[in-house]
Order: structure tokens, then C-alpha cells, then sequence
């Protein structure tokens, strides 16, 4: 699987298409409970090498929600650049997540998405084309492009978990 890192992305779409990037967003959640539903623990916690568990993976995605909700005050601020993310990801290391309960990690995910969810719905269409530079793909980016880039990180993790589901099978 490619690295996220090593992702490059076109934002050639129209900023009309927030609606649909809002409700990929907020399929998400669901889509993570669904693969982690029925997986016993030792599956969930399993690492490969150096690699995150399933369990890391969906606790990754919980962890960034703050940046992302960050990103959007950075937007609504009119600020020219994007706070930048951590890249030796020390929230997710930190938290530990091989220790908790799966539920209390979807869980998690869950309600920061939704609270995502609640104020991308208040805002004005013309809001998602606002503008700022990205600090690691160093272009603009509008909010609609933001957006799209959570919703592939996104599934980037899914479909991680996804591997790790089918080499746990065998």
C-alpha cells in the first residue's frame, strides 16, 4: 500500500461537490464499526513489524480529527497557511490505543466526526471555496479540497485495516 505521505492529489473538482465530500465524512465512522465489529482482540492488536495494529489505525483516525477541525478554524480565521500536522504522529503513539476497548475507539472517532459534521453544516456554500496553502503540499487548498483530503486519509486507514483483516484470516 502506497504511503499517505507519498500521496499526491489534484483538486480539479468544483467546490459544489461539498455535499457529497460531507457525506463521505460522515459515512465513515460506520464504515469502521462495520470492519472491527466481529474481529476478536488478538486480531484488532496484532502488529505487523513496526507497522499499526487495526486497532492504531482506527485510533489514528480519531487523533486527527483535531487537526482537521483545527484546519477549518484556520479557514473560518482567513488565515493565509494551514496549521501543520504532526508528522511523527505522537498522538497516536501516545495514546495507547492497543490498550482500550475497540468500541471506545470507534466510539471516539464517531462523535469528533460528528462534531466535524455539525459545523461544516453551518456554514455557507461560499465557504468552501475560502483558500489557504497546505504546509506539507506547500499549494492552496480550498475547504472543498480539505474535505477530499480527509475523506482519502480516511480511507487510506480503512482500507489498511482492510489488509490487516485478510492477512489475520490467513
Amino acid at each position: 500500500m502506497e504511503k499517505w505521505i507519498g500521496r499526491k492529489f489534484d483538486f480539479d473538482f468544483p467546490a459544489s461537490e461539498w455535499p457529497r465530500l460531507i457525506e463521505r465524512l460522515r459515512g465513515a465512522p460506520e464504515r469502521l464499526a462495520e470492519l472491527v465489529a466481529e474481529l476478536p482482540a488478538s486480531a484488532l492488536i496484532a502488529r505487523e513489524g513496526e507497522s499499526w495494529s487495526i486497532q492504531e489505525n482506527a485510533g489514528h483516525l480519531a487523533d486527527v480529527e483535531t487537526l482537521f477541525l483545527g484546519r477549518l478554524d484556520d479557514y473560518q480565521a482567513g488565515e493565509q497557511r494551514l496549521r501543520p500536522a504532526d508528522m511523527s504522529n505522537a498522538k497516536t503513539f501516545r495514546a495507547r490505543h492497543n490498550q482500550r476497548d475497540i468500541a471506545s475507539v470507534v466510539i471516539d472517532f464517531r462523535e469528533q466526526r460528528c462534531a466535524l459534521i455539525e459545523r461544516l453544516e453551518r456554514l455557507e456554500p461560499r465557504d468552501f471555496e475560502k483558500s489557504a496553502i497546505h504546509p506539507r503540499l506547500d499549494r492552496p487548498m480550498r475547504l472543498c479540497d480539505m474535505l477530499y483530503f480527509q475523506a482519502e486519509h480516511d480511507n487510506h486507514h480503512l482500507n489498511r485495516i482492510r489488509e490487516l483483516i485478510a492477512k489475520s484470516r490467513g
